[in-house]
């Protein structure tokens, strides 16, 4: 009987790749983030409030540095940034400081440097500042955001990613 030979194909069976999502505009992600500034000072955290932040990514929720930086983030990667100032509140403006007559606070109110004063302008919205200078008949508010003229550095985790199907 004659003697056969058989020989198989090995055939490779592909996995499927799964698809890497990275976020992109438009996009509303979940993060969690640390705030510092440049000397290691933390100013905020959403770990320490122990809720994430759910924002639109592109939208004008965040500064643009912030923004910036979520794109092409991938869900459960962290990534370190640094965010100078003109990418994030800026330099103080000059035109953010205000006088405001001491006649509206009430008796007690301390008016002492860095003191935060609530303040409601002509349209009706309502703005916090913090006490600059005071005069004898007036005080001197900052409008400026605190973090204006601070280059600022931010540890962000991207938590999910949810992002409109019908685009």
């Amino acid at each position: 009987m004659p003697k056969t030979t058989e020989t198989k194909k090995e055939t490779k069976t592909k996995k499927p790749r799964k698809k890497v999502v990275k976020v992109k505009k438009g996009d509303t992600v979940s993060i969690h983030y640390v705030g510092k500034l440049n000397d290691g000072e933390q100013f905020d955290s959403s770990y320490d409030r122990g809720k994430p932040v759910d924002v639109e990514v592109g939208s004008g929720m965040l500064i643009s540095g912030f923004d910036n930086a979520l794109v092409g983030m991938q869900v459960g990667k962290k990534k370190s940034v640094a965010i100078p100032k003109d990418e994030a509140y800026g330099d103080p403006r000059d035109e953010a400081f205000v006088s405001v007559s001491k006649e509206g606070f009430p008796d007690n109110f301390p008016f002492e440097k860095g003191t935060f004063v609530p303040l409601t302008n002509e349209q009706g919205q309502q703005m916090v500042g913090r006490l600059h200078e005071t005069t004898e008949e007036a005080v001197v508010v900052d409008l400026n955001h605190p973090m204006a003229g601070k280059d600022l550095n931010f540890d962000i985790e991207i938590l999910s990613i949810k992002r409109d199907i019908t685009e």
